[in-house]
């Protein structure tokens, strides 16, 4: 028994196109060799999504590399002119630098002179033009090294991606009812408090189909409409949001059942799009649910409460509890059959929500 639920785990991780943390379970084969070149021509791009252990790696090199090839350079004009130790130069002799009487000073002064550190036991002198011209090559090349390598290391810092790991959803989504419709509902927290301009949200229902010709569509996506009680975009995204699902006759959900819901085979791939308020980028944040992931008849518990001070507060603890709700066993029944779309109205109340009380009711305007 428990093999069997370990390899219908393994299944249902394998199937999933998009992890729950946004990652996308993809790979390519057989790309042509020559499209590789392309990956070359877009270097930078290429820079910015490489893993951190190759960029550090990349940074190590291209400096310690430089340094030792120019310092191949110094210590071949210094050979040139005679510079060098076992050359035995003579008391007068004029140095194209001092202080460069080997391989090791020749790398140290190549060291120093990139890095601008200027330790002064080591100089150039106006002896030898070629040094001269070397020492600006050097001078630029490093420049143009520093400021690639800081730009690629800014730049996957400042990624927008790492922005969406502050954006969660809910671990599970839920169908129940909801002002008079059956929906599915999703919960979405923003965790700072800077908000996320100009966000709106919306879903894909990946599943495998088959057409009237016969043909097999392994990714075939149908769009799933989404919103809050203010609509679907440019949401005010100041609080956890619960993001809903009308399930009606135009949804795909429309033909499923409570005992049939988890044996369908498809993916809810769920959607955020926004700018960062703080640093004016965008950023896409994306999770998905799968069947056993969507409880039926169930609904999140409130978590805005309100204190005595005045001040809205969001327990995070309720953030994906649900608790059990009456609901039509499919959304057939909700809409066709009477009484099988009657819930609870008591509702659920936030304790910790501050009832206010009114001192003079005589004074409140009567329609």
């Amino acid at each position: 028994m428990f093999s069997f639920y370990y390899m219908l785990e393994r299944r249902r991780r394998r199937t999933r196109l998009v992890t729950k943390d946004g990652r996308c379970n993809i790979e390519y084969g057989n790309i042509k060799y020559s499209t590789h070149f392309a990956f070359l021509v877009d270097f930078w791009t290429t820079f910015v999504e490489i893993r951190w252990r190759f960029v550090l790696l990349f940074f190590i090199a291209s400096f310690t590399l430089s340094w030792f090839l120019f310092g191949l350079l110094w210590y071949w004009i210094a050979r040139s002119n005679g510079d060098l130790t076992w050359q035995e130069p003579t008391a007068d002799h004029a140095a194209c630098v001092d202080n460069v009487v080997g391989l090791t000073t020749a790398f140290l002064y190549s060291l120093e002179t990139q890095t601008t550190i200027g330790y002064g036991g080591r100089a150039i002198t106006p002896e030898c033009p070629g040094a001269v011209a070397l020492i600006i090559i050097q001078s630029l090349i490093g420049a143009v090294i520093n400021c690639f390598m800081c730009g690629i290391i800014l730049s996957k810092i400042s990624l927008p991606k790492k922005r969406a790991k502050t954006i969660t959803f809910s671990e599970m989504a839920v169908i129940s009812p909801r002002n008079g419709s059956l929906c599915l509902s999703i919960r979405v927290a923003n965790l700072r408090k800077t908000l996320m301009i100009g966000s709106n949200i919306y879903g894909k229902l990946l599943r495998t189909t088959t057409t009237p010709d016969g043909e097999t569509i392994i990714m075939d996506q149908v769009n799933i409409e989404f919103m809050v009680d203010a609509g679907k975009d440019n949401l005010f995204f100041v609080t956890p949001l619960t993001l809903h699902h009308v399930i009606d006759k135009s949804s795909p959900f429309f033909d499923m059942a409570v005992d049939t819901l988890h044996e369908k085979e498809f993916e809810l791939v769920v959607f955020l799009d926004g700018t960062a308020e703080s640093t004016s980028s965008s950023c896409q944040v994306r999770t998905s649910f799968i069947p056993q992931e969507i409880m039926w008849g169930y609904s999140f518990l409130p978590i805005i409460s309100r204190s005595k001070e005045g001040k809205y507060r969001v327990d995070f603890s309720n953030f994906s509890k649900v608790v059990p709700v009456a609901t039509a066993h499919c959304a057939y029944c909700y809409h066709n059959i009477k009484g099988h779309h009657l819930h609870s109205r008591d509702g659920l109340d936030n304790r910790g929500f501050e009832v206010i009380e009114i001192d003079n009711p005589q004074s409140v305007t009567k329609m």
